[in-house]
């Protein structure tokens, strides 16, 4: 069986969260599981550095604790491809042959590159960089160099991979039918809000539970999560549909559990304080097997480093592969015999 190559990938500006676990870990471990896939990982420290280019010691840093977050939950690099995207000369390249057939003006237009550039203007004020505007056509060369075909993403990213497949017609019109247009698999799983009830879950608004967390930390980050601002005592009745300790229980909590909790709430029987207490119960339960994972890696570097070795190398023989044939699509195969 032809196994279909997917190609996905993190920015190494932290460690990862519960977010990341239910929105594209569990999604890329059974995928990896199921047999039917080839997966590539990137740590993608180059696009990490468009909006940290004065900081690039917390790149490096966590290039190794994304790979030890990834190893934790299950990625198996005996499965799974992990590489380092700054290690892949070959995607620079082909970077900056796509950056001549995309406009700036479409890259402007890109809707997630819009809101991305909006959420970043303590950073770059007025006027965004080229590298962070342009970050969408290093992202296509990320996937096409390595002949992706299958892309999983949330619905927010969907116009980059458009923006990719957009890049991928505009080569093969010119140039042959030479690369792989790929095709994007959306998340069944919907992003995580963070426990201040942001639609977003990170490290700079501080309401992520984190995949290495101590228990001691999530029992703090739980015990200060937004409840019902109308619940002022124990006893009244409650509305778990606006209640982040109801939400994340939810994830954590079999179905029957939960519709205990919301009908305890509703019915004022279930104060907030042993709700909460109960919800880090729960979630201590799911991340100590992650925990006692993660710590085998933590005191064993050199597994990590040599996990990545030889990912990226496997890595840049296919993109070597990809680039012979594109420069000699593109005339620029100079003395090749």
């Amino acid at each position: 069986m032809n196994k279909k190559r997917i190609v996905t990938g993190d920015r190494p500006t932290g460690r990862l969260h519960i977010g990341h676990y239910f929105g594209s870990l569990k999604n890329r471990v059974a995928m990896q599981e199921s047999g039917e896939y080839e997966p590539y990982i990137l740590i993608a420290d180059v696009q990490a550095l468009t909006d940290n280019f004065n900081n690039p010691e917390k790149v490096r840093k966590n290039v190794r604790e994304v790979v030890m977050d990834y190893l934790s939950v299950g990625i198996d690099p005996a499965k799974t491809t992990i590489y380092i995207q700054s290690m892949i000369p070959e995607t620079a390249e082909l970077t900056v042959f796509y950056s001549n057939l995309v406009t700036i003006a479409r890259l402007e237009r890109n809707p997630t590159v819009k809101t991305e550039i909006a959420q970043k203007k303590e950073i770059f004020g007025e006027s965004v960089t080229y590298g962070f505007l342009g970050y969408p056509v290093s992202q296509a060369a990320d996937i096409t160099v390595l002949n992706g075909e299958i892309v999983p993403v949330g619905e927010d990213q969907l116009p980059l991979i458009e923006q990719c497949r957009e890049i991928v017609r505009k080569f093969n019109s010119i140039y042959g039918d030479i690369l792989i247009e790929p095709e994007a698999v959306l998340s069944k799983e919907k992003r995580i809000k963070g426990l201040d009830g942001n639609e977003k879950m990170g490290k700079s608004l501080g309401n992520a539970i984190y995949l290495s967390d101590t228990p001691e930390e999530v029992n703090k980050k739980v015990m200060n999560a937004v409840t019902d601002p109308n619940r002022i005592k124990k006893d009244d009745l409650g509305n778990p549909d606006i209640c982040m300790v109801s939400y994340y229980h939810k994830l954590f909590d079999n179905k029957e559990e939960y519709e205990n909790v919301c009908k305890e709430c509703r019915e004022g029987k279930r104060g907030c304080v042993a709700c909460k207490k109960q919800l880090a119960e729960n979630i201590n339960k799911t991340l100590e097997p992650i925990r006692q994972k993660r710590k085998y890696y933590e005191e064993r570097p050199e597994i990590v480093d040599k996990i990545l070795i030889e990912g990226t190398e496997k890595a840049r023989e296919e993109a070597r592969k990809t680039m012979k044939k594109v420069k000699k699509a593109m005339k620029l195969d100079y003395f090749e015999n």
